[in-house]
């Protein structure tokens, strides 16, 4: 018969619970909507004040219901309380530990906005706090690597300045004093004195071009006109181009494998990258030595490469080999240039979605442009 009353009363001791319930949730939304902007232990203690609200309350009810008597209605309550008070200590506790693990990341994040360093906190955080901590270790990353970029394109730009400066010094002193002896007479073969003079001007006029066509790149206002070539077309023209100057060099150039894979490349620029190489593998081969250039596709890439017999790069100076302005050693600085040509080939390359590398080979060393095959699509965007 107990049973039967019970299961009778059971939907209207829900419905008295649910109404009390309700109360404490309403007041408990508004609370939390008050301390939102508090920290998350505050809103941790309300979160448990609720719920033991919510159930005090639907006890309340269902006893003013008279569904329970004062003595189970004590005891409920004190139960109640009890958990109230273990379960509000623990949220205190839990609160303070995510309290600290926020101000060691804060402490952490603030360091490295004002030192540009960043050191993750010791301190045992949640999930979420770590994985805004790998966060910020990963941009601290991002950053000292964006650091290093600028501090070497300073250095480039430094270096170049300084080259520069150099060589335009001296052919125009030598263009100054050959004109002064031509204007004053003392010129004894003006013909010869000609003939030097255009030299120095087409030498600086090439450089001008260089710097012109490095602007062009690092202002990304490159624009290219990729058609299908094939490599071993573009490489015989290379070649018949820079043939004069290897024969006045005694430098031999040899054919070591060039397949005749089209690419999708802008032929004119792509000459430029070539031609770049083999001048200046050319200069850094000694007389009576070779300069072999090769075409070879590898999987979806074809790879061009010139392998001079410069005697090799100090490894500490291969990463650096494509940096504008660079010249390295006195072996490898060209007796006319400013260290443009290889950031004009990287420029160009990149441009192409492609990749150049540099490694020493024995007796010498190779450059190698890696470029989309002519079956793949190639994107192309503005170099810079």
């Amino acid at each position: 018969m107990g049973i039967q009353q019970l299961l009778r009363d059971l939907p209207l001791i829900a419905l008295y619970a649910a109404a009390g319930a309700a109360v404490a949730g309403t007041g408990g939304a508004l609370a939390l909507a008050a301390v939102r902007r508090r920290s998350v232990a505050v809103s941790l203690t309300v979160l448990i004040a609720v719920t033991v609200g919510a159930l005090l309350a639907g006890t309340l009810s269902v006893a003013w219901a008279m569904f329970l008597s004062a003595h189970d209605l004590a005891v409920v309550i004190t139960v109640n309380v009890v958990g109230a008070l273990a379960a509000i200590a623990t949220a205190l506790l839990l609160g303070r530990w995510f309290t600290g693990a926020h101000r060691a990341l804060e402490r952490s994040a603030q360091a490295l906005g004002e030192t540009g360093s960043y050191t993750a906190p010791t301190t045992p955080m949640p999930t979420e706090l770590t994985s805004l901590a790998g966060q910020l270790a990963a941009a601290d990353a991002k950053l000292t690597a964006a650091r290093e970029r600028e501090r070497a394109l300073e250095r480039s730009r430094r270096e170049l300045v300084a080259w520069i400066s150099h060589d335009l010094r001296s052919p125009l002193a030598g263009l100054r004093a050959m004109a002064e002896a031509l204007e004053d007479g003392i010129a004894a073969d003006p013909d010869r004195y000609h003939r030097l003079i255009r030299g120095e001007v087409e030498r600086l006029s090439d450089m001008v071009g260089d710097l012109f066509e490095l602007s062009r790149i690092q202002a990304g206002s490159l624009a290219l006109s990729p058609t299908r070539i094939s490599a071993y077309d573009l490489i015989s023209d290379a070649i018949a181009g820079a043939d004069p100057l290897a024969r006045q060099r005694g430098v031999l150039l040899a054919d070591r494998g060039v397949e005749p894979v089209p690419m999708e490349v802008d032929g004119k620029e792509m000459s430029r990258v070539l031609a770049n190489l083999l001048v200046n593998a050319i200069r850094h081969t000694p007389p009576d030595g070779t300069v072999a250039v090769a075409a070879a596709r590898r999987a979806d890439s074809v790879v061009l490469s010139v392998t001079d017999g410069c005697g090799g790069i100090p490894p500490e100076d291969l990463p650096r080999v494509f940096d504008t302005g660079w010249r390295g050693t006195d072996a490898r600085t060209p007796p006319a240039g400013a260290g443009l040509g290889l950031a004009i080939v990287r420029g160009i390359v990149e441009a192409h979605e492609g990749r150049t590398g540099v490694r020493n080979v024995p007796g010498g060393c190779r450059f190698e442009v890696t470029l989309p095959a002519a079956g793949n699509p190639v994107e192309v965007r503005p170099a810079g």
